[in-house]
């Protein structure tokens, strides 16, 4: 895919995994919340982390998968306060900031859009600073539809006034970047290297990246190429 940026007057990106490393987000729901429930449940982690996987699969693709209030009624855990516990883990992807800075200097409309649930996005901003490169924050729960949902671009322009031609989309996740694509979403970029601790594979359906280093032109250039796996 040619991105010309020249022709792309708005950024949309998402937060976990693609500005954000997930290790913070595996780790998290993987082992410290089954941790956590074991010893308040009084089982093995082995059977705390299979129980509690069967349940968070139940709700993906859905607001409840990353709805904080909704797990900590449905484990009987606060936890907001376990987050706290391992922000230690939250962390920016390297060239993150650098091309954020790019696109603000090239005065682009940038927005971060994630399904990411209100307090998660406070601490993680917090933790992170880097709310204020964005021309706004949408969260999903706002919009009433996660982006898995095709009708959600289409209400998200309640939020934000975009071109979807003149639009690109940075995601970690192929699902989400598809029902962007069929809204009309220009320029969908997949990020391969959503955690620090996996080796990254491209995606065989969309441009992939590793690094956001990969959209910045050298010098004058305003046209780059990316590829497919």
């Amino acid at each position: 895919m040619i991105i010309d940026w020249n022709t792309i007057d708005t950024v949309l990106l998402d937060m976990d995994g693609t500005l954000l490393d997930r290790h913070f987000d595996d780790h998290f729901w993987l082992e410290h919340v089954p941790k956590r429930w074991a010893a308040r449940n009084g089982t093995t982690e082995e059977y705390a982390r299979k129980h509690l996987h069967a349940l968070f699969k139940s709700q993906e693709q859905t607001l409840n998968w990353t709805d904080l209030d909704y797990w900590s009624e449905r484990l009987e855990l606060d936890i907001p306060r376990l987050k706290q516990e391992v922000e230690h883990l939250i962390a920016v992807h390297p060239f993150v900031v650098e091309f954020l800075l790019f696109l603000r200097q090239n005065r682009k409309n940038v927005w971060l859009v994630t399904n990411a649930h209100s307090k998660t996005l406070d601490l993680k901003m917090k933790t992170t600073r880097i709310g204020t490169y964005f021309d706004g924050i949408v969260s999903a729960h706002e919009v009433g539809l996660p982006k898995e949902d095709d009708r959600f671009w289409e209400t998200l322009q309640r939020f934000v006034s975009y071109d979807p031609t003149r639009t690109m989309l940075g995601e970690d996740s192929e699902t989400n970047l598809a029902t962007a694509q069929r809204y009309g979403i220009g320029y969908p970029v997949y990020i391969s290297r959503f955690s620090s601790t996996i080796q990254p594979k491209p995606s065989p359906v969309f441009a992939s990246i590793e690094y956001f280093s990969a959209l910045i032109p050298e010098g004058d250039e305003k046209t780059i190429t990316i590829f497919k796996g």
